[in-house]
C-alpha cells in the first residue's frame, strides 16, 4: 500500500529525534478486527514507556493521514529481540 510507506516515511522523520526506528508498517485482519501494527526499535531496544510516548506522537499523524475507509485498532509495538 503506497499510504502505508508514505505513513512510514513521515513517521520516520518525526521519531527519529528520539533515536527510534519505525521498522516496519503493515496492515492485517485478524478475525472481525482489522490492525494497523507499526513495529519500533532503538539501539538498545526500546521499553514500555518508549512505546507508550511514541505512540501519544504516532496517533494524531495516523489520524491525519486517513488510511482505511474501515475502522481499525492501532497497535505500536516493539520488534521482539531474539
Amino acid at each position: 500500500m503506497e499510504e502505508l510507506e508514505k505513513l512510514k516515511k513521515h513517521l520516520e522523520e518525526v521519531l527519529q529525534k528520539d533515536e527510534i526506528i519505525v521498522d516496519e508498517i503493515y496492515m492485517e485482519e485478524k478475525g472481525k478486527y482489522k490492525f494497523l501494527t507499526i513495529v519500533l526499535d532503538k539501539i538498545g531496544g526500546i521499553d514500555l514507556d518508549g512505546i507508550v510516548d511514541a505512540t501519544n506522537i504516532i496517533n494524531p499523524i495516523v489520524d491525519e493521514y486517513d488510511i482505511c475507509d474501515s475502522e481499525y485498532i492501532l497497535d505500536v509495538i516493539s520488534k521482539e529481540r531474539g
